[in-house]
């Protein structure tokens, strides 16, 4: 079956983007549009609630526990993760948290796109760590800063993931992938991905959406949200 896919996505549960939509309308929003699996990935919260999960179960929308984490100052995206993965400050600590957990997808997010919490060279320094590599919405002819991140996946053959980073609604159709999987569950459809059964569908943002999105990363970094989450998460089998 093709399962349409968007493995990074913020929500008003984010504690440190504003965002004024909830998980629910999150979920009736990507129900409306075809989506058969997500992940919210806020950012260093896991925010994946039980709730969430069945709510979602409803809409016959697998939810994926994840998670965008800052690992040495930089973003990374772990997908059926645990609330364990809010205490890892390293990429020592990221290596030996998924050796305990395998059943994990580390994802590099907009690798090369111009902030201070894209990887960039970490990224190749540590390329062991990632299953995938982001195909970033936020990039066009102009401003192609998917050009470096599908070379560096072909050079160490990692996938290039299609996703949307959503911060709004209305982008949640910009980027996903379709993934050929032989179940809805989390262990064939992160299986699918790190053997390439997919194909990724992208609308990348033109410059006045690049311009909006790059005025609300500069206010992100100079006026970040200070709000705390009581969350809960529990990883699939």
């Amino acid at each position: 079956m093709l399962i349409k896919t968007n493995l990074h996505f913020h929500t008003g549960d984010d504690p440190l983007d504003n965002l004024s939509y909830s998980a629910y309308q999150a979920i009736d929003h990507a129900n409306k549009l075809g989506f058969g699996a997500l992940s919210f990935t806020c950012h260093t919260k896991l925010v994946h609630k039980k709730e969430y999960e069945e709510y979602a179960n409803k809409k016959n929308i697998l939810l994926l526990p994840g998670i965008e984490a800052t690992i040495e100052d930089k973003h990374v995206v772990i997908i059926n993760c645990d609330k364990e993965i809010e205490n890892i400050r390293s990429m020592e600590e990221l290596r030996i948290y998924k050796k305990n957990n395998p059943k994990i997808l580390i994802i590099a997010p907009h690798p090369f796109v111009w902030s201070r919490k894209s990887l960039g060279k970490k990224l190749v320094e540590n390329i062991d760590l990632f299953d995938a590599i982001e195909l970033s919405v936020f990039s066009n002819k102009f401003f192609n800063f998917n050009k470096k991140a599908i070379r560096i996946a072909k050079k160490h053959n990692k996938p290039i993931i299609a996703t949307s980073d959503t911060h709004s609604l209305k982008d949640l159709k910009r980027g996903y992938t379709l993934i050929n999987a032989e179940n809805k569950n989390a262990e064939n459809i992160l299986s699918s991905i790190k053997n390439r059964k997919f194909k990724n569908k992208m609308d990348s943002m033109g410059l006045i959406a690049m311009a909006r999105h790059m005025t609300r990363v500069i206010l992100f970094h100079l006026f970040p949200r200070n709000n705390r989450h009581t969350t809960t998460g529990t990883r699939i089998k």
